[in-house]
């Protein structure tokens, strides 16, 4: 993508979501002031539009890595990586959509009431999400860590077994990808209408981006992690 200082900046966020947070970290208005072109709004703020230029072609150019053999991997491994990965993923764009989703409905709820529904659904998630990665962070995750390390020694699990809380996590996930469901289905698979600004725009496309993070993140845990962390416990308990 050809990035240049007369580009105009709700042109620019229309193409490619991602650029909205660069603007937006720099205090750039991509909606309601999104007609200007990024050297005047760098001339506005003070800013380097060479600078800016630079940090918007990394977010658009950021390639796909090859497919990861995560099967492969050892679980506790694989339990460093989701926590990492994927829970702070899940942290920061919770952060990062609330407030877009505050502003849409704000403005646009009167003509959208779905937007409401949806905000209602993705506060449920943020706060059910935050509570299940931490029991998994306090509980599950340590003590799949803790079998890894035993290298087929007994270890006591304190909740009896380790399917114990896969079932919970299981149940919860299911929680989520109904919930998911929903909100797909009130924005029409993450479809801005016609009158959506960039912040409407946006807001659909990180909703969409989470929730395709929430399945790739659930798998790693249900069919690769969960299974791998019962076979562990089947060969210290034999």
């Amino acid at each position: 993508m050809n990035i240049t200082e007369k580009t105009i900046i709700g042109e620019l966020v229309a193409l490619d979501y991602r650029t909205a947070s660069v603007f937006k970290n720099r205090g750039i208005d991509f909606c309601c002031n999104g007609n200007r072109n990024i050297e005047d709004a760098c001339k506005a703020k003070q800013l380097s539009a060479t600078g800016l230029i630079e940090e918007l072609q990394q977010a658009v150019q950021k390639e796909e890595k090859a497919a990861a053999d995560y099967n492969s991997w050892p679980a506790d491994l694989l339990a460093d990586y989701i926590e990492k990965k994927h829970h702070r993923y899940v942290e920061a764009k919770i952060r990062e959509i609330k407030p877009f989703l505050e502003k849409v409905i704000r403005v646009h709820g009167g003509r959208h009431p779905e937007l409401v529904e949806v905000g209602r659904l993705f506060e449920e998630s943020a706060g059910e999400l935050t509570a299940h990665m931490k029991k998994e962070e306090l509980m599950l995750f340590p003590f799949i860590r803790k079998m890894v390390e035993a290298g087929g020694s007994f270890v006591k699990a304190p909740f009896g077994s380790v399917q114990n809380p896969i079932a919970m996590m299981h149940h919860e996930h299911d929680t989520e990808g109904e919930r998911f469901r929903k909100i797909s289905g009130l924005t029409d698979d993450y479809t801005p209408p016609v009158d959506a600004c960039n912040t409407y725009k946006v807001t659909f496309a990180l909703l969409k981006e989470f929730e395709e993070d929430l399945h790739m993140h659930i798998h790693l845990e249900n069919n690769i992690l969960f299974p791998k962390a019962v076979k562990l416990e089947e060969e210290i308990t034999g």
